[in-house]
C-alpha cells in the first residue's frame, strides 16, 4: 500500500519535531522535513524533488507574510501538493483565514487548538482530493460572502460557458445557490429535506461538471454565467430559492 508523502515545512526544528511526533504513530504516512529558507527557495527545490502529498506550511502570528507567499507558490507551481496551513494564531479571524483561502490551500488548522487526530484526519481529507477549508467558510458567513465577491470580481478565473461539457441538473442548481448564501451540508440537507450524504454527492458531481477546484470556485462559475443570482443578502437569510423548469439547462431561463 503507498503511503501518503507528508512534507513539514517551518523554519523551527523545535515545531517541525512536533509535528513529526504528532503523526509518528501514522504507518500511511511518509514523514519528511524541510526547513523553507529565506523566501522559501528550499522548500520550493525540496517538494520539487520529493513531490510530497501534502504539505504542512506553518503560519506565524502576527506575522504571516512568508507563510502565505510559500503557500501560493507550492499551490500554483506543485497543484498535485495539497497545501495545509497550521497558523499559530491563538483565536479565530476571519482576516486569516481569508488570506489562507487565497493562497489555494485546502485546509486551515489553528495549530494551538489542534489535536493530532484533527490534523491526521485533515491530511487524510486532503489526500484524497478533498477540500476541509471548506468546512471553515461554510460556518463564517461574512469569510464566505467576500470570497464569492472576490470570485465575481477575477473575470480570468474559471470556465465559460461553452467549455462546460456537462449541464447542471435542476436540483444542483437549486444546492448551489444554497452553497452560495453560506449554507453547509448539513442545513441544505434540512431545507430540502434529503440526507446529508445526498448533498455531498451532489456538491461533487457540481465540481466535476463545473471542473471547479472547490466550492466558491463552483459558485463563481454560477455567478458569472448567471445561473444563480447576486441579490442573496450577505447573511444568506432572505433568499428565495430559484426555480427552473424539470429538464431546463441552468442559464437558459429569464
Amino acid at each position: 500500500m503507498r503511503k501518503t508523502v507528508v512534507m513539514i515545512l517551518d523554519g523551527e526544528p523545535f515545531f517541525r519535531a512536533g509535528v513529526r511526533q504528532a503523526l509518528f504513530h501514522q504507518e500511511s504516512l511518509e514523514i519528511l522535513e524541510a526547513d523553507p529558507g529565506e523566501g522559501g527557495h528550499q522548500a520550493i527545490a525540496q517538494i520539487a524533488e520529493a513531490s510530497p502529498d501534502v504539505a504542512l506550511i506553518s503560519l506565524d502570528y502576527p506575522d504571516m507574510t512568508g507563510g502565505l507567499e510559500l503557500g501560493k507558490k507550492i499551490a500554483r507551481n506543485f497543484p498535485s501538493t495539497k497545501v495545509i496551513v497550521l497558523s499559530a494564531n491563538p483565536s479565530e479571524d476571519d482576516e486569516e483565514l481569508f488570506e489562507v483561502i487565497k493562497t489555494g490551500a485546502v485546509a486551515y488548522l489553528r495549530s494551538k487548538s489542534c489535536t493530532s487526530a484533527e490534523l491526521i484526519e485533515m491530511i487524510r481529507r486532503a489526500s484524497l482530493g478533498e477540500y476541509p477549508i471548506n468546512d471553515c467558510v461554510s460556518t463564517r458567513p461574512k469569510v464566505a460572502w467576500r470570497v464569492l465577491r472576490q470570485f465575481q470580481d477575477m473575470a480570468t478565473m474559471g470556465t465559460t460557458l461553452e467549455d462546460i461539457t456537462t449541464p447542471l441538473t435542476t436540483k444542483e442548481v437549486q444546492i448551489l445557490t444554497h452553497i452560495a448564501e453560506g449554507n453547509t451540508n448539513k442545513r441544505i440537507a434540512t431545507l430540502l429535506g434529503i440526507s446529508e450524504q445526498t448533498i455531498k454527492n451532489h456538491v461533487s458531481a457540481i465540481l466535476r461538471k463545473l471542473n471547479a477546484n472547490d466550492r466558491a470556485h463552483a459558485v463563481f462559475l454560477a455567478l458569472r454565467n448567471g445561473w444563480i443570482s447576486t441579490e442573496a443578502n450577505k447573511n444568506g437569510s432572505n433568499r428565495k430559492e430559484e426555480k427552473l423548469a424539470p429538464g431546463s439547462f441552468p442559464g437558459s431561463h429569464n
